[in-house]
């Protein structure tokens, strides 16, 4: 009685399963497919646009102590093509501005605003400072990232070419700092390269990746930087495809974060990001579907990338299907299993890896099973403002480790 009962409550959550995965697992399919297509087309070298004022923006908060790196180089890319640097100290708490304007940054514009804390206000607070100033196009790099010499004639070249927004390559700059972060830089390649690179080759929007991508000044009047949320990326990138606008994917540059290696910087980082996607999945997505289902088919794409959850859920779900009492969950939990065995084959191939990642694959399981010990974290996340908190970076994490030890 009671092995019969759970038998079909195991079948059910199965099927819910399969079902959960099924949009996730054609977006994946066609996607990583179009990547590793012959590209629709290349650009083997951009001429730099002399004609052109380029502002590249860094938002930083507390970030004192990687903010020179970072301007530092960008102004080697400004070398390949004339760009103003323009730093946002937001509600700053220490020398970031001051450091940013040592190392050589055009401008610090400093912001103070207790009550509309973020990326997203900041952004938008430097899109207007920048307005009256006639630029060409804007550029947004993290204040924690380097940039590859080319990116600021990649990417303002491409502009100048017609295109009306574009994104870099986001790529991790630490990969070797442990598995962790090898792994990490896997994942990174098939969100950051295989995704984006597929909808160039389709014709699709590429997607704003939050790091290393630029908009034209026309684009920015047409669509005001108005979004708020943690993921204020997704969400602009939205309101970019609802106007009919579409982001070029700039495949020969790239931009490099860091990401952290241990200590709570790698749990409020993903959990914040991963809750922000869980918020706007429940908040956009009903809205996307309708427009389908009213005949507007360029929102498909974007319903089915919001659908489609983190991987390592994704994958713990899959494993769901595949355990279950019922044929077509199995079946479906194998087949999205080879998709994603696919996926990550592709990240490889077209995003740089090589045999290391595949070793870094042995510890997967880990860390899917680290990724569902944060969703009640996750949860909390989709609910909450969206303050903006620092995460924690590697060499601060070392200074205070020696502090303890």
């Amino acid at each position: 009685m009671i092995g019969g009962l759970f038998k079909t409550f195991w079948g059910v959550a199965g099927v819910a399963a399969a079902c959960l995965t099924l949009p996730g697992s054609i977006e994946l399919l066609v996607l990583s497919i179009a990547a590793l297509l012959p590209a629709r087309r290349r650009v083997a070298c951009r001429t730099p646009p002399s004609s052109w004022r380029v502002a590249v923006v860094v938002p930083a908060h507390n970030e004192e102590g990687g903010i020179a790196a970072c301007v530092q180089s960008l102004r080697c890319a400004a070398e390949v093509c004339a760009a103003d640097i323009f730093v946002i100290a937001d509600n700053c708490t220490d020398a970031t501005g001051s450091t940013a304007m040592r190392a050589g940054a055009t401008t610090v514009l400093t912001r103070t605003n207790d009550l509309e804390r973020g990326k997203g206000h900041a952004l938008h607070f430097a899109f207007q400072a920048l307005e009256p100033l006639d630029y060409d196009c804007v550029l947004v790099v993290d204040a924690d990232t380097d940039v590859a010499p080319n990116f600021i004639a990649a990417a303002a070249g491409a502009m100048r070419d017609g295109a009306e927004a574009v994104q870099a390559r986001y790529l991790v700059r630490n990969l070797e700092d442990s598995t962790r972060t090898r792994l990490m830089g896997l994942a990174l390649r098939a969100f950051n390269v295989v995704r984006p690179l597929g909808r160039e080759n389709l014709g699709l929007s590429a997607g704003i990746l939050g790091n290393g991508f630029g908009l034209r000044t026309e684009t920015l009047k047409a669509v005001p930087y108005l979004a708020a949320s943690v993921v204020e990326d997704l969400e602009y990138h939205l309101s970019l495809v609802r106007s009919g606008r579409r982001v070029s994917f700039i495949d020969e540059t790239t931009v490099y974060g860091e990401m952290p290696v241990r200590g709570d910087g790698v749990e409020t980082q993903r959990s914040r990001w991963e809750g922000g996607r869980l918020r706007m999945l429940l908040e956009k997505s009903p809205g996307l579907a309708l427009s389908v289902l009213r005949g507007r088919f360029s929102m498909l794409e974007p319903l089915l990338e919001l659908l489609l959850l983190p991987l390592a859920f994704h994958v713990a779900l899959l494993a769901a299907a595949i355990s279950a009492p019922v044929p077509a969950a199995r079946y479906t939990g194998l087949a999205g299993a080879a998709i994603v065995l696919l996926h990550l084959v592709a990240a490889i191939a077209v995003g740089g890896g090589g045999w290391r990642d595949l070793g870094a694959l042995a510890t997967a399981p880990l860390y899917v099973l680290w990724k569902i010990m944060l969703i009640p974290t996750l949860l909390k996340n989709a609910r909450s403002t969206n303050a903006w908190v620092r995460t924690h970076r590697n060499a601060e994490l070392s200074d205070e480790d020696e502090g303890h030890s």
